[in-house]
């Protein structure tokens, strides 16, 4: 059997931080298309938004099945297969001229992608463990960039370029990415998914521990403000800040910009405060830049179109250093439950935040239809719904010691380059 060494963590390390990119750069290369992607499948706000709730769907069946994948046969195996056939799926979205063609990828792309991120965020978390020390806030940084870029880059590409090649170039890029980088995680022997399997035992989802339904609330909340800037800040873009298309991604790109440099800041911040701490006052000094970008932008638009977007813009990006630590914090905690392996944990908070934002993404399309103020008032009090849970958190892990450690350790017996 392989020993795990130095040199493996650093591999695998680098792995994540690429394959967390070039997902985030798949997930958001479609941001300055929605408003074409909805005319070409000729629907409306409100059907778009259930099309993108009920295509969720696909999301559920791997959550019942990727954690006993990745006990067998560990974390790396999956992730390559699994972000393959996303990447896959996602090349025929561009091709769908009817909102039927366009779910059937989508629930494709979903089911693949649904797999994915239980196993890379497992993969995560445990090799954080046997690092002793906290990386996942660089590896949730990575997607943000990944994020950022893609859709800056999408945005000037659309001027000039046709969707569906569009699409084609980056999905090709995503494969040939995800097989060269997964080769270089961890091997079965060395992920410590054996370790965990070891030690997991089989809890009903009856008697699923209190504090999973804690952090499920938690990460839903968190993370819903990410995702409908993903779904909706171009359209936002256009319709209440009257931009046009070629500048329709300027909100959502600075506001992921700000959510890196976040990210980033977990490791530095995390050896003096809880991780947590930071999702705490994050959401909730969040929640209030997100509501002032929501209503100051649009205001100043109808006196001078440039300065609303820009506004609007600021605020959506001081937002986005709330959101940042929001998914790290969540997943870190979700590491350290008691019964529970960390791909347990994460695939009953991801079933559950599923059901949850399938109701989620019908409810903002009625939403959009009236007022899209209207609609990003929904992410503004999520926000601040995930700074009071955090604050939770932040208790129960100063009556934990071991979590405190694995939460923001000072130091690690292993000297391995730290990528945050």
């Amino acid at each position: 059997m392989s020993k795990f060494t130095q040199e493996k963590a650093r591999r695998a390390q680098i792995a994540l931080v690429l394959m967390y990119f070039v997902q985030g750069f798949a997930a958001t290369a479609f941001v300055p298309l929605i408003p074409q992607l909805i005319d070409q499948i000729g629907v409306n706000f409100i059907q778009w938004g259930s099309i993108l709730g009920l295509t969720g769907l696909g999301a559920l069946i791997p959550l019942t099945f990727t954690h006993r994948l990745v006990a067998h046969y560990g974390t790396r195996r999956v992730i390559r297969v699994a972000g393959s056939l996303g990447v896959i799926a996602m090349f025929f979205i561009p091709w769908s001229h009817s909102w039927v063609a366009f779910s059937a990828a989508q629930v494709l792309q979903t089911m693949a992608f649904s797999a994915f991120n239980i196993s890379i965020n497992a993969s995560s978390v445990m090799l954080q463990k046997k690092m002793k020390r906290t990386i996942v806030g660089g590896m949730h940084a990575a997607w943000s960039v990944g994020a950022a870029s893609s859709a800056a880059i999408a945005g000037v590409l659309t001027t000039f370029l046709p969707m569906t090649l569009q699409i084609s170039l980056v999905a090709a890029i995503c494969l040939v990415s995800f097989q060269l980088a997964g080769g270089q995680l961890l091997d079965a022997a060395n992920d410590g998914h054996q370790n965990e399997a070891a030690r997991a035992r089989k809890v009903s989802w009856l008697k699923t521990p209190a504090f999973i339904w804690l952090l499920t609330a938690g990460l839903f909340s968190g993370v819903w403000p990410e995702l409908v800037m993903i779904d909706w800040s171009s359209v936002f873009a256009k319709r209440a800040l009257l931009t046009s298309a070629g500048v329709s991604a300027i909100p959502y790109t600075v506001f992921t910009v700000a959510m890196i440099i976040a990210r980033l800041s977990i490791g530095p911040v995390t050896k003096r405060f809880h991780i947590s701490q930071m999702s705490k006052w994050g959401g909730i000094a969040g929640s209030v830049m997100l509501l002032l970008g929501t209503f100051l932008g649009p205001l100043l638009t109808g006196v001078n179109p440039v300065l609303g977007l820009a506004v609007a813009t600021a605020f959506f990006g001081i937002a986005g250093l709330g959101v940042g630590p929001m998914v790290p914090s969540f997943f870190t905690a979700a590491g350290n439950v008691a019964g529970l392996t960390t791909a347990q944990a994460l695939s009953r908070m991801s079933m559950i935040n599923t059901f949850v934002i399938l109701s989620a993404k019908t409810l903002i399309g009625a939403l959009a239809q009236q007022s899209m103020q209207l609609a990003f008032i929904f992410p503004v009090i999520t926000l601040f719904v995930a700074g009071i849970i955090s604050a939770f958190v932040v208790a129960r892990a100063k009556r934990n010691e071991d979590e405190m450690l694995t939460a923001f350790p000072m130091t690690g017996p292993l000297e391995v380059t730290e990528l945050e």
